[in-house]
């Protein structure tokens, strides 16, 4: 379950990528994407979200950038949780 946690927002960005201009209309260049792709997926796709669908990183934009950030750090810190747990038991 994790693992598809981790790869699914990874996935939909290549999507987007491949088939629309949405990731290059929200950002300037071929760097952020790039580098949100291996660090922070969710954010970088919340980013292009309140840049394309809002009206920047303000009001709505921000909420959903804040929840995308949110979920990173969920999927990134509730991971190392479970290990410890288990090593643990």
């Amino acid at each position: 379950m994790v693992l598809l946690a981790l790869v699914t927002p990874r996935f939909i960005m290549v999507i987007l990528w491949l088939f629309t201009d949405y990731l290059s209309q929200a950002f300037g260049s071929f760097f952020w994407p790039f580098v949100g792709f291996f660090f922070l997926p969710t954010t970088t796709m919340a980013y292009a979200v309140a840049v394309n669908a809002f009206d920047g990183v303000k009001g709505w934009g921000l909420v959903v950038l804040v929840l995308g950030v949110m979920v990173d750090f969920g999927l990134l810190g509730g991971g190392g949780r479970a290990i410890g747990r288990r090593a643990e038991s």
